[in-house]
């Protein structure tokens, strides 16, 4: 195990398995957004700092904040994140997160909110990742998370590649990864011009074809072993997310969550299940303590 922060020295009876589909409590596609802060919520009363990531950072639906990944991770309290690496195409989501960013207050030296810094990068996220990582290389021991919550078949596999590889040493990068699992052949049969490139852009080569041979949970656990094969996460996990509220209607994508850290799937699998709920308050936030060392550096 590494000796960063965030969920080290985890005993292995409380590492629990990933559980089954249909096990999980389901969510449906209008509470990915609250998912991902929820884990985050955790991810940070643990690491008490961090960068997160965004490849896709607009908004999915303009107007629909509650569904807004980015604004609710910026806004979650407490406000650890140090800092946030935001991508944006689409220039009318580029001026929704300049003012989203312009409208954080200040750090609260009260309750020692650190200084944070809000990057925003205008323009293609498979264009900028790597001269933005590159200006701003992310320390081998600071805890990260990437969101890459693309639409179908935007983010490119060599991008994938430039985040799960920009550590050279201790844990990955997390990843939270898009694959969307109820529409994807229509996606690849209604491709007609230059087909194969654009696909292999995107999966990485030509097994893309091995897609069409599977589908709902088996094509899940080959972007599972994908994941594990080219960049080595011990731990890969999907998470599926429905049609309709309660696991109504058919599964509609998986959100693939790659990570080195034991802990990490007994963490999601909690904020799965708690998608929908009031955010506990601290003193409901005692099973954290398990991910915890029994004494905490003051650096990492």
């Amino acid at each position: 195990m590494n000796d960063e922060k965030l969920l080290i020295d985890v005993p292995q009876n409380k590492v629990t398995k990933e559980k089954k589909f249909k096990e999980r409590t389901p969510i449906w596609t209008g509470c990915k957004a609250k998912l991902i802060e929820r884990y985050l919520y955790y991810f940070v009363q643990i690491t008490h700092n961090g960068t997160y990531i965004d490849g896709f950072a607009g908004p999915q639906k303009i107007g629909k904040e509650d569904m807004w990944a980015a604004k609710l991770v910026l806004e979650s309290r407490p406000r650890w994140f140090r800092n946030f690496h935001l991508f944006e195409l689409n220039q009318k989501s580029i001026g929704l997160l300049e003012k989203l960013r312009d409208g954080q207050p200040p750090p609260d030296k009260l309750k020692r909110e650190p200084k944070r810094r809000v990057e925003i990068y205008p323009g293609d996220f498979n264009v900028n990742i790597g001269a933005a990582l590159k200006a701003s290389p992310i320390a081998d021991k600071e805890a990260s998370f990437c969101l890459l919550d693309q639409r179908t078949l935007e983010c490119n596999w060599e991008s994938v590649n430039t985040v799960a590889t920009h550590k050279k040493g201790g844990s990955k990068i997390e990843l939270y990864y898009f694959f969307p699992e109820g529409w994807i052949n229509r996606t690849i049969h209604a491709l007609k011009y230059d087909r194969d490139k654009k696909l292999e852009t995107w999966w990485g080569d030509s097994s893309w074809k091995e897609l069409l041979t599977v589908q709902g949970a088996e094509r899940a656990d080959l972007v599972v072993k994908r994941f594990k094969n080219k960049f080595g996460y011990k731990n890969v996990n999907p998470f599926a997310i429905y049609e309709r509220p309660y696991g109504r209607g058919r599964v509609m994508y998986y959100m693939i969550h790659a990570s080195d850290h034991d802990a990490a799937p007994v963490l999601m699998n909690r904020a799965y299940g708690k998608a929908l709920d009031i955010i506990e308050p601290p003193e409901q936030l005692g099973f954290l303590d398990t991910f915890l060392p029994a004494k905490v550096p003051d650096k990492i």
